[in-house]
């Protein structure tokens, strides 16, 4: 096996066999078990190195509010402007391996992985902070590749499928891994060491890659010269989607000046890269490939997913949040959702069946409307184990979901040729990181308002002359019989505090509708989908039918 570039690569030619379907990706040579281990614990470690990062800053979004000394809206811009810069990269991150060669990518974007990661320790502004997270988000993507390619190399013929589904999973335990590190390491005076700590993984996959080298790949000419004229109005067009996605929940969608010229140069810039890309020879982004029905449904099949499976970061921890439960008292709640996570990525990988991909998701959303369904009933009185069911059957689901969804994709991808895998990598990426934007922003934006609605029904029944609510008052302000002697403060207090808990209750009843929303779409989704995927099946089972009958003729 060559170790390194140049005259190697042209060299060493891999055998028919060996070579990868997937344009820029290294072929797959028998490699001896020792090495096979090591491939798998560098992409191990690589796809975490890159993951991770994400998913301590939103995790711990309130503790670096106070250590950066940022305004909440400012503090939000953080991971949606990681979004941005990730949601497209793969774009150009794959035809740059096509052309340059797979040692070279894996060098200068780990090389950037670390410089981008040590420059978190130097962060000390708002605007130095969203620079670091742009570069992040192109390194996570270019580290995601690296670390699926590793983990491609790491399995045997035979059971190969299954390793593209653990690459494709590894990800997924990055935010509840993340939630597990101690908020303490935020503190003012302290949190550069988790940055430390990231600088640590990125130079350890560095060092991992430089001795341990993925098999050179065919070069080929992959750029040309539309390609750097159609990506930057596409990657402005969903940058500023992003933006208008992962802020107007926080800024308010009316409120903000800037959202409304935003939607309107990403209604303007995507649309016009789409046309130009769809009179290409050659195009970037095969529009008349994605723009087919069995594309269109696995994209919104896939947004739907993911925008259930908000759920966790939007409905569980905002609740237990308005309960007054912080990360520490939360950690062991992300604990199981790791744990059921890991457990969903095994369970995908043992029994994938490449003839039934839809088997799992429908299984997944079966898991996310139950799992919903089960914190519906939230009351005051719950707690982090309350929702240990609930939360892991969602960490499950997940882990389940991601592997089958790629991989139904990836096949038509490579049915139609090995050109259509920018596009499906780029679709791909979207459903993916929009989903989780509009899920978050959707959800979020409906919890505000049922908040709103609840919080009037309540309140219309406050009544002063009304003896409970005059009792209630009063057992409010007695709290206050030590510290205020005036009878008139110690009834306005106990006002307050009334006015407080009835808009926790309006909170907890408004988390409830958006617990019951998820659940009714995933039902939804399930009944849509179902119909093509099982479709999909009958249409496999004849096939393979047709293929057997064949060679038996034969």
């Amino acid at each position: 096996m060559a170790t390194s570039g140049g005259s190697e690569e042209q060299q060493w030619q891999p055998a028919p066999h060996e070579r990868s379907p997937i344009p820029g990706s290294p072929p797959t040579p028998w490699h001896p078990p020792h090495r096979r281990f090591a491939y798998g614990a560098l992409a191990t470690l690589v796809v975490m190195a890159g993951a991770l990062g994400n998913g301590i800053v939103t995790a711990n979004l309130t503790n670096l509010q106070g250590s950066l000394g940022l305004y909440q809206a400012e503090l939000q811009w953080l991971p949606t402007v990681y979004v941005m810069t990730n949601v497209c990269a793969n774009m150009v991150l794959i035809k740059f391996r096509q052309q340059f060669g797979i040692r070279l990518f894996t060098q200068i974007f780990l090389i950037g992985f670390v410089l981008t990661t040590g420059a978190h320790l130097l962060v000390h502004s708002f605007w130095s902070a969203i620079l670091v997270r742009a570069f992040s988000g192109i390194a996570g993507a270019a580290l995601s590749t690296v670390g699926f390619l590793y983990m491609v190399q790491a399995w045997s013929a035979k059971h190969r499928l299954k390793g593209i589904v653990t690459a494709i999973t590894l990800p997924q335990l990055a935010v509840p891994l993340a939630r597990l590190f101690p908020s303490s390491a935020f503190e003012a005076d302290r949190w550069q060491t988790l940055y430390l700590f990231e600088l640590g993984l990125a130079l350890l996959c560095l060092a991992g890659v430089r001795l341990l080298a993925l098999p050179p790949v065919e070069r080929v000419k992959a750029f040309e010269p539309m390609d750097f004229v159609t990506f930057p109005l596409f990657a402005i067009g969903m940058g500023l989607l992003c933006a208008v996605l992962g802020m107007g929940r926080t800024l308010w969608w009316f409120e903000a000046p800037w959202i409304g010229p935003a939607l309107l140069g990403a209604a303007v810039l995507i649309p016009a890269a789409l046309v130009i890309e769809h009179y290409r020879k050659n195009p970037l982004l095969n529009t008349r490939w994605l723009g087919s029905g069995d594309i269109l449904r696995f994209a919104l099949v896939a947004i739907l997913v993911r925008v259930v499976l908000s759920e966790q970061g939007v409905g569980a921890s905002g609740l237990l949040t308005v309960l007054g439960m912080g990360q520490d008292q939360m950690r062991m709640l992300f604990l199981v959702v790791l744990l059921a996570t890991f457990a969903g990525g095994v369970v995908s990988a043992l029994t994938i069946d490449p003839t039934f991909l839809g088997r799992p998701i429908l299984i997944a959303l079966a898991l996310i409307a139950l799992g919903a369904w089960l914190d519906s009933s939230s009351t005051n009185l719950t707690r982090p184990h309350d929702m240990y069911w609930s939360q892991a059957l969602l960490g499950f689901a997940g882990a389940l979901f991601m592997g089958p969804a790629m991989l139904v994709g990836l096949t038509r991808a490579l049915q139609q040729g090995p050109t259509h895998f920018v596009s499906f990598s780029a679709l791909f990426g979207i459903t993916q990181n929009l989903g989780g934007l509009f899920g978050a922003a959707m959800l979020g934006t409906f919890q505000v308002v049922r908040e709103r609605a609840h919080s009037a029904e309540i309140t219309a029944g406050f009544n002063l002359a009304d003896p409970l609510v005059a009792q209630r008052i009063q057992q409010n302000a007695s709290a206050y019989g030590r510290v205020l002697t005036d009878p008139a403060l110690r009834q306005a207090e106990g006002a307050a505090i009334l006015a407080q808990q009835a808009s926790r209750e309006a909170n907890i009843l408004a988390y409830n509708d958006v617990f019951l929303l998820i659940a009714a779409i995933a039902l939804g989704t399930i009944v849509w989908a179902s119909f093509h995927i099982f479709r999909v099946r009958r249409e496999n089972l004849a096939r393979i039918a047709a293929e057997r009958a064949g060679a038996q003729n034969g």
